[in-house]
């Protein structure tokens, strides 16, 4: 079993920039691909990014292409998730979540560890 911890939310005002940290403990951080969803109120989470168990490809959403950027490190057990150019449309709940690897890593069902989440707020 995998444990996720998120850490890094908070609020900012539009423009600005967050970086969001997932933690894994109790399994092999390195056998899985690793995403990020958000959702908001009143909406489904949605898929954000993210990264194959080696660190070699990443996948985004339309939306968040060219301002976010996820990485990880298998040594830390950590996947990150770096927030530039942030806008109010960014408010959410993100959460990090671990599935196997080479799955389709848009679909939520897919994913066997979620986190539970570190609110992100932007303000215009």
């Amino acid at each position: 079993q995998v444990q996720l911890v998120e850490s890094g939310g908070g609020s900012v005002q539009a423009g600005g920039s967050l970086t969001l940290s997932c933690t894994a403990s109790g399994g092999t951080f390195s056998r899985y691909d690793m995403g990020w969803f958000r959702q908001a109120p009143g909406q489904e989470r949605e898929f954000v990014a993210a990264i194959r168990w080696s660190g070699s490809t990443a996948y985004y959403a339309d939306s968040v292409k060219g301002r976010l950027t996820v990485s990880r490190d298998n040594v830390k057990n950590t996947v990150y998730l770096q927030m530039n150019t942030l806008k109010p449309e960014d408010t959410a709940v993100y959460y990090c979540a671990a599935g196997p690897a080479g799955m389709t890593v848009t679909q939520t069902y897919r994913y066997f560890f979620w986190g539970r989440g570190t609110q992100v707020t932007v303000s215009s």
